[in-house]
């Protein structure tokens, strides 16, 4: 766990895609290398580009997957999670949960 939040934060946590990468890391049990070229595909950007901040913002914004800062009528919290679920192509237990108690 501790290697999963070095590498996140390394990659400047949701400022990038190191929040995105850990997720992978933590939920596929993918290795590093793994995870950023998993993001990086799904992205479609290159594995340099996951840690470049103006690349990212833009990327982020436009997906509308979370960004650091608030912006009017964007998403967060669980409303962002699932976007990167379906982002990512991955399950997230919460957003699994929240959907079960709308059907």
């Amino acid at each position: 766990m501790n290697i999963a939040h070095y590498a996140a934060s390394g990659l400047g946590g949701i400022r990038t895609a190191g929040d995105l990468v850990a997720r992978c890391q933590m939920r596929e049990n993918m290795k590093i290398d793994e995870a950023k070229n998993y993001v990086a595909k799904k992205l479609d950007v290159d594995t340099q580009d996951l840690s470049n901040v103006n690349v990212m913002r833009d990327l982020r914004e436009e997906l509308d997957i979370g960004v650091i800062t608030s912006l009017p009528g964007a998403a967060k919290g669980v409303e962002a999670k699932s976007k990167i679920a379906d982002v990512l192509d991955i399950e997230i237990p919460s957003v699994n949960r929240l959907k079960n108690k709308i059907e």
